[in-house]
Order: C-alpha cells, then structure tokens, then sequence
C-alpha cells in the first residue's frame, strides 16, 4: 500500500526533463502559463492544436503530445480545464482528477505536474499542492491483495509526482503523504473481502498502526471484557457469529499532557447479512463495506500520527459480524446496553447503531474533548444525499460548521442533517427505554437520534457515510472516505 512519493520542483516546464510534463488549457483557447511557455518553445504546437479542434480545453478531455521540438519532457499531457471563468475549487479538483487519471494510464514512472501553478479563487497554494498530490495517489491506487499474483509490469507504472510550486508550500506535501497513507489503508480493508477482514483482522491492523508508531497504545477487548462492562447491545448484535468481536481502542499521546482527547469511533461490521431480518440476495456482497466507517476512522488515526499531530486521539472500533446463526438475536429481543437504557429489537438489519451505543458510551470513559463517529448506518441517508455528500448530524452548531469546512476544504463534502427531539417519538417503545428503529420516515435522522441518546451532555456529531464510502456496481471500490474530512478537522484543531 505504498503512497506515490511527492516532491517540489522549480524547473522551467520547457526546460524539465521529465517521462511526462502536464500542463492545462481552459476552452476558448486560453492556455494555462505553463502551457503559453511550452506552446512558445515549441513553435505552436498546442495551439495548432486549439485550433484545428483536436485539443478543447473542455473538462475531462486530455491529449497526449510527443518529442515537441525545443521542449526537454518525453511527453506533454495537455489537460482541459474548462471555462476559465468558471475555474473554482472544484473545477481544480476535476482538473487534478482527470490529469492524474490520464497519467495512471500512461506508460511513466513520474511526471511533473503544473497544474498546481492555477490560479484558483480563494484557495492558496498550499491547498493547490496537497489537493493535486492526494488526486494523483487516489487515482494511482490498485486493489491487488486477492488476485493471482502478476509477472512485474513490463512497462513502468507511476510512483512519484514533483510538481511546480513554491518551497513554502511543502508542508501540504506532507500533509498528502499522511492523508494518502490513510485513505489507502481505509479503501485496502474496506476492498478486502469478508473471509479475509473479519473483526479479528481489523484488530491485528491496528496492531500494525501501534507496533509501528511510538506514542501509539493499543488495547483490544474480547467478548468476556465486553459482558464485564454491560456492552449487551454490542454483544446481542455478535452472538450469531462463529467470529468473535472485539472492541478496537487505539490511542495517540500527541499532546504529551492530561489534555482531553478527541475521540473518533467507527462502525466495524465487516458483514452484515441483516440477521434474522435477512437482507435481499442481490447486492449482499456489498455489505463488505459496511465496515468503512471503522476503516475510515483506522485511517484517520493512521494519518494523524504519521503526521505528529500535536493533539491526543483515541480511536475506538466496534468490529462485529452480523449473521443469521441459530443463536443469532432476534426480533422483539431486548438488549441492555453498556450505558444501562434497554433497547427492543424490531429490525435485526438495523444493527450499526447497537454496536455504535455502547462503543460511545466507552469512549465517555476517556472524557473526550469532542466524539466523532462515522457509520455506514443507513439506505436512507443514501436516498437523501446520493454519493457526493456524507450526513452530518449534531446539535453542536460549531462542531457542525467546522466539519462542514474540513468536507469542503478536502472535497470530501458532507451536508447537515435536522437532530431535532422531534424525531424522538418515532423511537419510542411500549416494552423497552428506545426501539431501534424509528419507521420508513427520515430514517437516516431517526438513526441519529438514537445515537444521540447515548451522548447526552458530550460535544458528539455523526457522520452517515452509507452513500460516500463506496463506489457502486459491481467493480465499485472503497472509496477511504471521511478519512480526507477528518484529518483535516484534527488538523484545524491541532493548529488552535
């Protein structure tokens, strides 16, 4: 899972030796500074191309040119950006996509990117340099762990990027290496299949994290340890498996004091076949990813503590199995949880948020500065917001906005959803404290809800990442959301 390597570079796009120069062209033939310089060397040949209709500087288009005359690079990407009046943010992010999905196409080991020279309003160059590096590593990773292994490529396969940028910029290069890292170790174990990434699996990643990083502790807790603490919730959801849960608690001392922690807590049911309330066939092998959330905050943390953050962190996994055994709970089932409110069970599927209840009310044992959780918890999140956004809900209106900056600063978006104690009557219950689902209206809230019942008193919000965490079809890959959100967060609050 090795990231691409990033490096600064102030060569002359025209006099850079490099298996590949990108440059960028807006349509109406405006070309990019960069480009204006190479079309200069080398007698015209980009506009040559603008005008006779083969290069059009629309979005998503990109043309490959070869041994231009006077220009040192092998080969010239020259990629559209669209309308230059309309370049902001997130035409950037586009833009940076597409050049780094042309380059994975390409037959280079490196290339030199300046696209980050860009003007983009409201942006510095810093975000310009981190948010093309962590394109270029989005777009270069492979899933590869279960297919027969290959003879080496015959032909290179990029590993390193150096882009035009000035040296003050370098720490969003990074900032990229550690979010990259992150986001590849969340989209590796959410790819993995089930036979493979099971809780016990989830645990010995997190293993790897503590073995590898000073300052990092690791406790893992086993079912024994979990009935000890009342975690019934938890525990009624595992029963039907033959693969015992454990309850994943990283820890990372960057402040060095007594300093309370930020506390991040990720879903981690690495299959959800629904339980009793079995899911449909078609589309079951999805549930895989129903274990992104804990793949996410795993990454976040990982990232976090590559990059020193001078914050302390825990980090807290619920990883669990959720199968129709015979001994698997069942509907009308009353579950005691961790925190002592009893919880009936209408709807075995919906299960995320009765690991979530208890591994929040463990992580109040550590007195968080803020609680964090991501769960893929609910269809009806995707329903509302599709794959662009992740469902944000808290009461916590500064928490609310910082987050949503994170999400916009890192593309990686999410949208406000209502908390309101009006939903909290669809939760009630004639033989327990809460139902576990709250009825076909405003589930993905009604999942919140339940989740805030657990959090009273704390700074908590949650993001529904059921949407945003994978790609669909049947080739769709994790995608290491809100692994880009999070670090940011940590970082902003790392700064203050």
């Amino acid at each position: 899972m090795t990231t691409l390597k990033f490096s600064i570079r102030s060569d002359a796009p025209e006099s850079a030796a490099t298996p590949c120069l990108v440059v960028g062209i807006h349509e109406e033939r405006v070309l990019g500074a960069a480009a204006q310089r190479v079309d200069a060397t080398s007698g015209g040949a980009i506009r040559r191309l603008v005008e006779s209709g083969d290069a059009s500087g629309k979005a998503g288009t990109s043309i490959v040119l070869f041994g231009l005359p006077g220009v040192a690079a092998e080969r010239v990407l020259v990629v559209g950006l669209g309308d230059q009046k309309k370049f902001d943010a997130a035409a950037y992010h586009r833009a940076v996509n597409d050049a780094a999905r042309a380059l994975k196409a390409l037959p280079v080991a490196s290339a030199y990117s300046t696209l980050a020279e860009l003007g983009v309003p409201g942006r510095d160059d810093a975000w310009k340099l981190r948010t093309a590096a962590l394109a270029a590593d989005a777009q270069a990773y492979r899933y590869t762990a279960t297919f027969k292994p290959k003879e080496a490529a015959k032909t290179p396969q990029l590993q390193a990027v150096e882009f035009a940028a000035p040296v003050s910029a370098a720490r969003a290069l990074a900032e990229a290496g550690a979010i990259a890292a992150g986001v590849r170790f969340a989209k590796e174990l959410g790819n993995l299949p089930p036979n493979i990434c099971n809780p016990s699996y989830v645990a010995a990643q997190a293993k790897q994290i503590a073995d590898a990083h000073a300052g990092v502790t690791l406790e893992v807790l086993e079912r024994e340890d979990m009935a000890k603490l009342g975690m019934g919730s938890l525990l009624g959801v595992a029963q039907g498996s033959a693969n015992p849960p454990k309850l994943v608690v990283l820890r990372w001392q960057g402040k060095g004091d007594q300093s309370r922690p930020y506390a991040l807590v990720g879903k981690g049911i690495t299959f959800d076949t629904g339980g009793i309330s079995l899911k449909p066939g078609a589309g079951m092998e999805e549930m895989k990813f129903d274990m992104c959330g804990a793949a996410g905050v795993l990454g976040a943390f990982l990232a976090a503590v590559e990059l020193k953050l001078p914050l302390n962190l825990v980090c807290i996994v619920p990883a669990v199995e959720n199968m129709p055994d015979g001994n698997a709970y069942r509907p009308s089932d009353i579950l005691t949880s961790m925190s002592g409110l009893t919880i009936e069970v209408l709807n075995t599927d919906a299960e995320g948020r009765l690991i979530l209840c208890d591994a929040l009310t463990y992580a109040q044992k550590f007195d968080p500065e803020v609680i964090i959780d991501a769960a893929t918890l609910t269809g009806a999140c995707v329903i509302a917001l599709g794959k662009h956004a992740s469902g944000l809900m808290t009461k916590d209106d500064e928490l609310a906005d910082q987050l949503l900056v994170a999400g916009t600063l890192t593309h990686d978006r999410a949208w406000r959803l209502p908390l309101w104690d009006d939903y909290q009557g669809q939760l009630e219950s004639g033989f327990a404290d809460v139902a576990n689902i709250g009825g076909k209206n405003a589930g993905a809230i009604t999942a919140g809800c339940f989740l805030a019942r657990f959090t009273n008193g704390r700074r908590w919000a949650h993001l529904d990442i059921a949407g945003t965490a994978w790609d669909e079809g049947r080739k769709g890959l994790a995608t290491g959301r809100p692994v880009p959100l999070l670090v940011q967060y940590l970082i902003d609050r790392s700064a203050k």
